[in-house]
């Protein structure tokens, strides 16, 4: 009998250890993925909803730092630099905090984001930016906390949070002119040596065309000069490998000789040994 209670103690223990009860959560996960010209946005948070209560200036008071959600940090990422409220905010992921009031709102980018709401210690050095929303009371309620990148233009967006009848909105601009100059620059001034360099070592080791990876190294050390002891290595081995061992020889010691002056002992060995190889099977 005594084992049989044992058992049974032990079977229940293991099953309240075990079961886990999958419910909806109060406030659920959202994110937003969106790209603003050549700038990729994210917003992960939670979003409670009102549920018969008056939000601001009771549940979230006035004057107060604001999680800015629910449960863990709501956070935003940029994949560029952006300037948010005329003012510059670098690249890469922030919590938002924000001091609702009843005209308008602070929104404070700050720079760690595993804090599970507002810091127990608020560190201002911590805060990246600060921004001013401007705020419009609504017509009508929103149910459940909702935060929005609208107002798409090619270089700028809006930051919205909209929650019961207030919206808050932040503007963004993007760099998107900057980049795609950039951009078009580049391409309209052609490729470059390590383009040169990369296509020809790809098809060289990929066992494709020789022919197109010796007319594309050939552009990538012309421009790169004698220097670039590397690009006249890999030309070295496509001559070798076309049969045109003279010209591997002589692009080797021209290789050879400029890993010597950059003091790169690997290359200097790496061309040694070839040239050794190759004058040996003439």
């Amino acid at each position: 009998m005594k084992k049989l209670l044992s058992l049974a103690l032990i079977f229940c223990l293991c099953f309240t250890v075990n079961a886990q009860v999958e419910a909806p959560a109060p406030s659920p996960l959202g994110k937003i993925e969106q790209k603003v010209g050549l700038t990729d946005v994210t917003v992960e948070y939670s979003r409670p909803g009102v549920r018969g209560r008056t939000i601001f200036g009771d549940l979230v008071p006035y004057g107060e730092i604001w999680r800015t959600g629910a449960n863990a940090n709501t956070i935003i990422t940029f994949s560029d630099n952006v300037m948010i409220d005329g003012k510059e905010l670098k690249k890469g992921s922030y919590s938002i905090y924000t001091k609702p009031q009843k005209d308008s709102w602070e929104v404070m980018f700050y720079s760690t984001i595993d804090n599970w709401g507002v810091p127990q210690n608020w560190d201002d050095s911590k805060v990246a930016l600060k921004a001013n929303a401007k705020t419009i009371e609504m017509p009508m309620n929103m149910e459940t906390f909702t935060i929005l990148i609208d107002e798409l233009k090619n270089d700028a967006a809006t930051l919205n949070f909209i929650w019961e009848n207030t919206i808050a909105m932040v503007d963004m601009k993007f760099p998107t002119d900057e980049k795609t100059m950039a951009s078009i620059e580049k391409i309209m001034n052609g490729p470059t040596a390590n383009d040169y360099f990369a296509a020809a070592s790809y098809y060289h080791e990929a066992g494709k065309d020789l022919d197109k990876a010796y007319k594309w190294v050939n552009k990538a050390t012309e421009m790169a000069g004698d220097k670039a002891f590397w690009m006249l290595r890999r030309k070295s081995l496509i001559e070798a490998d076309m049969g045109k061992t003279k010209e591997a020889i002589a692009t080797a010691k021209r290789s050879m000789a400029a890993a010597e002056k950059a003091n790169n002992p690997d290359y200097v060995k790496m061309n040694k040994e070839s040239i050794a190889k190759w004058e040996g099977s003439k």
